[in-house]
């Protein structure tokens, strides 16, 4: 279940929420996958394109990749 579910579920329960707050809160992260983020629709995750600084996702990629100069080479 995910941070949303649960919180929804103790909203009731006042210890129980502050606590659960205190302890599974998320992170910001400063590196690894879910730091990177696609421009164009928010894809976290594998599949961002950092090559020449895009982050962009592959689907998005593949939609305005001739936009950018990139020609289809097969």
């Amino acid at each position: 279940m995910s941070y949303e579910g649960v919180r929804k579920q103790l909203e009731e329960k006042k210890g129980k929420l502050e606590k659960f707050r205190k302890h599974n809160a998320p992170k910001d992260r400063d590196f690894g996958n879910s730091k990177r983020k696609c421009r164009r629709c928010g894809r976290q995750g594998r599949g961002i394109i950092r090559k020449y600084d895009l982050y962009y996702c592959r689907q998005c990629f593949r939609e305005i990749a001739e936009n950018l100069g990139f020609k289809k080479m097969s």
